[in-house]
This record gives C-alpha cells, structure tokens and sequence, in this order.
C-alpha cells in the first residue's frame, strides 16, 4: 500500500525562531502513524524563512490532514502553516 506525503509551508513568529528546536517540535506533535519524509527551507522576505515539511502518512487514514495542521499550529514559535502540495508515494 502507498502512502501519501503533505507537504506544509510553516511561517515561524520572528527570524530568530531556531528551525532545528522547530523541527524537534514538530515530530513531536505528529500522531503515531506520521513521519517526517524531510525537511526544506524557503526564504521569504527581510531574513525571514520558512521551513518546509514534508509529512508522510499512509493513504487509507481519513481526516488526517486537519489533525495534523491543528497540532502544528498549537506550537508557540508558528504563525501560520500552508498547505502546499499533497502528492501519493509508492514507498
């Protein structure tokens, strides 16, 4: 069976918020079926970036993808979260 990967745009409150403690934050939040697949950044504007991660959970759970965002908008150092492409994976 595939699974699918989400990935999520995650604005952070200020450029000084460190991406590795945010990184640690968010696998910590993810439910028991969810991984990390990677993670990217993307520079926005002024020295303010945005990381991107990329979530891996298995295609045949259903209202994943609202648990997901409502648990990485409760940690403090986001913002904002962005969906931004969910694409289905063989592996």
């Amino acid at each position: 069976m595939g699974s699918v990967v989400v990935s999520y745009k995650i604005f952070p409150v200020d450029i000084t918020v460190d991406f590795n403690e945010l990184r640690e934050k968010i696998e910590g939040c993810l439910p028991e079926f969810a991984s990390i697949y990677g993670f990217g950044e993307e520079p926005i504007a002024f020295g303010l970036n945005a990381l991107i991660a990329h979530i891996k959970i298995p295609e045949d759970k259903t209202g994943v993808l609202d648990k997901l965002e409502s648990n990485l908008v409760q940690i403090g150092e986001i913002s904002q979260v962005q969906s931004v492409m969910v694409r289905r994976i063989s592996r």
